[in-house]
């Protein structure tokens, strides 16, 4: 197991993000964040904390579950699934929704939240945040924020640890 980011790398990171996107929106825009279960919810909240600490203050946030999107339910072994709330208590029509996540590998998942999302409503836009990008598409996704692009082969896993589910804060592969 190797160590791509600690802690401290992972705010600057997110610092960074936030900057971007602060700097795309103006106070005027509807924007909201939504974040992907499970880590990405955390990740989005900490932008959202973020972006208000810089003036964005009309944020509105929220959380998706895609358990049911997926593509992949029956190749990961489980006989039931776990199927968790998606929390969006806004009208997402006209919106301007950041969507968030961890990792992003073959662009499944995204796939899997775009189809939840237009099942909610249209958004006016959706931009894509993510932590680390691994690379190896199957889709056409890309993020348009990305924390790091990292290199690494494809049968590497790439783990996102955080301290309000994990009890440590860390970026590894294995």
């Amino acid at each position: 197991m190797q160590e791509l980011l600690d802690s401290k790398k992972i705010n600057e990171l997110l610092e960074t993000m936030a900057e971007k996107i602060y700097n795309e929106f103006s106070s005027t825009d509807s924007v909201a964040l939504v974040g992907i279960r499970s880590r990405g919810e955390i990740l989005a909240q900490r932008l959202n904390q973020l972006l208000q600490n810089k003036g964005l203050s009309q944020l509105d946030s929220g959380v998706l579950d895609i358990t049911l999107y997926r593509d992949d339910l029956d190749l990961k072994g489980a006989d039931q699934p776990q199927v968790r709330s998606t929390e969006i208590e806004f009208d997402i029509n006209e919106y301007h929704i950041i969507l968030i996540d961890d990792v992003i590998w073959t662009g499944r998942t995204i796939r899997a939240a775009l189809d939840a999302l237009m099942d909610i409503g249209r958004p006016k836009v959706v931009r894509l945040a993510i932590l680390v990008d691994k690379g190896f598409r199957e889709f056409p996704i890309h993020p348009d924020y990305i924390g790091q692009e990292i290199d690494v082969s494809v049968d590497q896993k790439v783990r996102v640890y955080l301290n309000e589910t994990d009890d440590k804060e860390q970026v590894v592969v294995e």
